[in-house]
């Protein structure tokens, strides 16, 4: 499979780090944070990585060069006026093959093994990699259920959790929609309704650095 990575953000909530600097390439450890999906995925065996990018991705694309340095060929998807998540993939699809791909958020850190992630099944539109709501965000995102089935409605046995920003899709979930600013999470909702969303629980470490606290709460981890 391809892969995606979501690095489009303007980073708000990073400034004034992100001033000058988009949020993908904020350091962790000495090392841009996109830098370790792009590493995480290579070592799950992906050779093809679309990155799109809107504030300041001129840097993005300086920083990380066609991908041969990572043993990957990266391609990038740019965007003049920021699409939003599904407007960004939509965007990206011509890149992306056929069938299913990976997605997955710039600014995440987790030691989730992507190698767990698979081409779907027939008929699934997405799988979502789930993991416990944390302090920022309590009320969690959608249900997991027993069978692995994600749903946007509480069911008996059902918890639940915090989408990640990982996740596998596949083109059909975006059919026929044009390329134009348009939210992730709608579609999703639809595609659970249908009962074509699967999922799977993920128990290890995974934060998202979309504050320069958390950003300092991961070096101080990482470096101790």
């Amino acid at each position: 499979m391809r892969a995606m990575i979501l690095a489009a953000g303007r980073g708000e909530r990073m400034r004034p780090l992100t001033d000058k600097l988009p949020k993908p390439l904020l350091e962790v450890a000495g090392k841009a944070l996109i830098e370790y999906r792009i590493e995480q995925l290579v070592t799950a065996g992906v050779r093809t990585i679309v990155i799109n990018h809107s504030w300041l991705g001129e840097q993005i694309e300086a920083g990380l060069g066609d991908g041969s340095r990572y043993g990957v060929s990266i391609h990038y998807s740019p965007e003049k006026n920021r699409l939003e998540t599904a407007g960004g993939i939509i965007n990206a699809l011509p890149l992306l093959g056929e069938g299913s791909f990976i997605v997955v958020n710039a600014d995440i850190w987790t030691d989730y093994s992507f190698s767990r992630l698979k081409p779907l099944q027939e008929g699934e539109l997405a799988h979502l990699v789930m993991v416990e709501n944390v302090e920022h965000h309590p009320q969690g995102d959608f249900y997991l259920g027993e069978a692995g089935r994600v749903s946007d409605a509480p069911s008996a046995g059902a918890t639940k959790l915090t989408f990640s920003g990982i996740s596998v899709m596949h083109r059909d979930l975006f059919r026929d929609l044009p390329a134009e600013p348009r939210p992730l999470l709608p579609l999703l909702r639809d595609a659970m309704q249908a009962n074509r969303v699967s999922g799977e629980f993920h128990n290890g470490l995974w934060m998202d650095i979309g504050t320069p606290e958390r950003l300092k709460e991961i070096n101080a981890f990482l470096t101790a």
